[in-house]
């Protein structure tokens, strides 16, 4: 095939919008915030689950709490309510029993707030626990929310950088003979369809080509359009060649 030194250097140019579109598109699909941002929506449901776990123990506490709680009220009731019928009493048999539930009635209390005390100590834990399980996955969130918005970033920027190629490249082609882009298209997707020649080293697949090779590109006509022995892109020669 022959093509005009113009085109195939104007073919270069398509070749490297298509790359360029290319890191774009695989930027906009899969920008490289992404995968840290699936770890760290693993790692939030992991803290979730040993939060719900942390805040079941706290409420069991403060369940046993309000119900030893609720024993004391009835205790100091019923001391009352002993200390106001002894007081009143007539009789040293009711005397005597009073006074003995009375001692009993006071060492349960003494018991309850022991065990009052011991619960206290073990929700001031159990709040703590929580709130510093609240503050691991509000920073899990904080960051995961900066990295969502530099991954919106990066999508964004691959989007114009997609739409500002692609209208180059409209233009470019639109002034290339349509058989020497079909060929272009055509070995594109095994290379990267055309590329200089530059230092006699291939830009598309960069390997720096054998002394024959070279020889035949020398022999070659200008408007000739010359393959690279080995990626097959069209390869296009310039003044930088080394030839």
């Amino acid at each position: 095939m022959k093509a005009s030194y113009a085109d195939q250097i104007r073919l270069v140019d398509v070749a490297e919008l298509d790359a360029r579109i290319a890191r774009a598109e695989r930027a906009r699909a899969n920008p490289p915030q992404a995968a840290r941002v699936q770890e760290l929506v693993a790692r939030r449901g992991e803290l979730s689950h040993q939060l719900s776990s942390r805040l079941g123990v706290r409420d069991d506490l403060r369940s046993e709490l309000a119900r030893i709680e609720s024993d004391v009220a009835v205790v100091d009731a019923r001391r009352a309510r002993d200390t106001e019928r002894l007081a009143a009493s007539s009789n040293p048999k009711e005397a005597q029993g009073l006074e003995s539930e009375l001692l009993s009635l006071t060492k349960r209390k003494g018991d309850l707030e022991d065990a009052e005390l011991e619960l206290m100590e073990k929700l001031e834990q159990a709040d703590a626990a929580v709130v510093e399980q609240e503050i691991v996955i509000a920073q899990v969130n904080a960051d995961g929310a900066e990295l969502s918005a530099e991954a919106k970033r990066v999508v964004a920027e691959a989007t114009a950088s997609i739409e500002a190629a692609t209208r180059d490249r409209e233009a470019i082609a639109a002034t290339i003979p349509a058989d020497l882009l079909a060929l272009y298209a055509r070995l594109l997707p095994r290379s990267s369809g055309a590329a200089r020649l530059t230092d006699r080293t291939c830009e598309g697949c960069r390997m720096v080509l054998a002394g024959t090779d070279l020889q035949k590109l020398r022999l070659a006509a200008e408007d000739d359009v010359v393959f690279c022995p080995e990626c097959g892109s069209i390869l296009v020669r310039t003044d930088d060649s080394g030839l």
